[in-house]
């Protein structure tokens, strides 16, 4: 018997002052049983960087042919592919191929460096790409926000990230790789 998918419930209070949004969103999150809550939290804030009405959770870490998030167009084309991880050069260039623009938050502390080393050359002939590294430490702190129902708030100024429960809070600046 497979596995479900735990369901997570999120009030994420965004104030991004770097595009002018301010939103309250109530988000139902499944996070598939291999998905880590460093990895669940790390899709959270990808999403408050890049929210709006169209901006939506796939099917994720369960299939190739979707990614993590996504921004689609009244006429169903991909305007915004976003993946977490270190995903293969093949899929990135699929990515890239399908949507108007992809954005990958890389993560896995001394992982990244060694990834980008190896596929760099290959993906500098992109445009539509963007690269940003999130820090080993900030996920970590990121995992420890997780909860089955979740308040938080989200302050964005700058390119830097403050997510905020009652009790805790997280800075996390994405390091751009691509294009630096």
């Amino acid at each position: 018997m497979a596995l479900k998918a735990t369901i997570y419930k999120a009030v994420l209070h965004v104030a991004d002052m770097d595009r002018n949004y301010y939103e309250d969103l109530t988000l139902t999150i499944a996070r598939h049983p291999s998905e880590t809550d460093e990895r669940m939290m790390l899709r959270l804030v990808a999403f408050a960087l890049h929210a709006s009405d169209r901006l939506q959770f796939t099917k994720g870490i369960s299939t190739q042919d979707e990614p993590d998030i996504w921004e689609k167009s009244l006429s169903d084309e991909i305007d915004l592919w976003i993946d977490l991880g270190l995903p293969e050069e093949s899929r990135i260039r699929k990515a890239c191929g399908r949507a108007r623009q992809v954005i990958i938050y890389a993560y896995g502390g001394r992982a990244v460096a060694l990834w980008w080393r190896k596929y760099q050359d290959e993906l500098a002939r992109f445009d539509n790409l963007r690269i940003m590294e999130v820090s080993a430490e900030a996920t970590k702190q990121l995992a420890a926000l997780a909860q089955r129902a979740m308040d938080l708030q989200c302050t964005i100024q700058d390119g830097q990230v403050w997510l905020s429960d009652a009790s805790n809070s997280v800075a996390i600046e994405p390091v751009s790789l691509f294009p630096v």
